[in-house]
């Protein structure tokens, strides 16, 4: 059995790992209880950055341990929160412009375009097109270019000016999403409806259903009513 397992360390320490596993199975299976730095387990919330290291190379590799798969002699470590710098602010008080990214981040005019941020991305997000686009004030292309960001801070890792990329990108979704995205009058309608009451009823009458009857009423819902 020994003979089809690799060797990684963890925070310095070697384990012996079978080599089909990602860096967190691999960690759980050398007896680490994650009770930090896991969430979705998919790829998808971006909590479990990972930095490592492999035999006979001199760069500092990252991605995330719920699909980075374990190769001998991987010396690793994860990174569950990035110390990057983030503004503070309250978003009914901004205005979507440049000026706000400029003076909450005002770092962004850093940027050399160098691309290392694109490359670290474990999403494929085009980081330094959308950090292009922030410096010109386009709140609009920023919102839109970092749509699949996850959070996991691995571009601010990587970039040599010292960055907070993904945190500049969720400051434009906001303003986007506050003071630029069309309104959808439909969901305004709905809340005002809840508010006079109109489904109170209807509520009640969910709240009274078996957990059988929910799921029929659930996957027999009309999803797209014309």
């Amino acid at each position: 059995m020994s003979e089809e397992l690799i060797p990684i360390y963890i925070m310095g320490k070697q384990y012996m790992v079978p080599p089909t596993l990602t860096i967190m199975k691999a960690m759980e299976y050398a007896g680490y209880q994650l009770i930090r730095g896991v969430g979705c387990r998919g790829g998808f919330c971006g909590a479990c950055a990972t930095v490592y290291r492999l035999p006979g190379d001199y760069r500092l590799q990252i991605g995330l341990a719920c699909q980075t798969v374990v190769q001998p002699g991987m010396y690793l470590t994860q990174i569950p929160f990035f110390p990057a710098q983030r503004a503070a602010y309250r978003l009914h008080e901004l205005e979507p412009t440049f000026q706000t990214l400029f003076t909450l981040y005002p770092e962004l005019m850093r940027c050399l375009s160098c691309g290392t941020c694109s490359k670290a991305c474990p999403q494929d997000i085009d980081v330094k097109q959308y950090m292009a686009d922030a410096m010109r004030g386009d709140i609009r292309a920023v919102a839109d270019r970092s749509f699949d960001c996850i959070m996991c801070g691995l571009c601010a890792a990587r970039c040599p000016a010292e960055e907070a990329q993904y945190n500049i990108a969720i400051l434009c979704r906001r303003l986007y999403g506050k003071y630029l995205a069309p309104k959808a009058e439909h969901l305004a309608q709905r809340v005002r409806e809840i508010e006079e009451g109109k489904w109170d009823e209807a509520v009640e009458e969910l709240k009274s259903l078996s957990l059988e009857e929910l799921r029929k009423r659930y996957n027999e819902r009309e999803i797209e009513p014309e």
